[in-house]
């Protein structure tokens, strides 16, 4: 297979199985109290470039069907692809646990603010209950993740 063909190929198999996830999920994925079990995708730049237009795509297809209108559609999909871009940037410190913070922080206080001007609920009260979500994602899920793919494919 060709470079370009099994980049563009992994980018949108990610951005497939984020948009799924989130979508199947929705009741859990969307809202002040949301626990997107996709965000445990965010991690995989540290590995794996092709996962930043993947995981982009993906959030903004989900978003699309989220309800929450253009502000997360291209609001938090902006967010995804910013942390996607520093994810890809922390793997030359070679630490596995920095590739869950870009997406905890941004998202904890990106989509946790715009949530709290959607909602009308208090900001600190978003921030905290999108940065638990993101944490339980991204630190727990997303590294399990990242372990199993270093050990499986031997990618440092």
């Amino acid at each position: 297979m060709k470079p370009v063909t099994k980049y563009i190929t992994i980018s949108a198999m990610i951005a497939a199985v984020y948009a799924v996830l989130t979508i199947v999920l929705a009741p859990i994925s969307f809202g002040p109290v949301q626990f997107r079990i996709a965000e445990a995708l965010t991690v995989l730049p540290f590995v794996f470039p092709q996962a930043i237009p993947g995981l982009y795509i993906g959030c903004m297809v989900a978003n699309i069907y989220g309800g929450y209108g253009p502000i997360d559609i291209f609001g938090g999909s902006a967010i995804t692809l910013l942390a996607a871009l520093l994810t890809f940037w922390l793997r030359r410190f070679k630490r596995i646990w920095l590739a869950p913070v870009p997406p905890v922080v941004l998202n904890a206080f990106g989509v946790g603010f715009y949530l709290h001007i959607l909602t009308d609920t208090p900001v600190w009260l978003n921030i905290g209950l999108v940065a638990l979500g993101q944490f339980v994602s991204c630190f727990v899920l997303g590294l399990i993740l990242l372990y199993i793919i270093q050990k499986r494919l031997a990618v440092h």
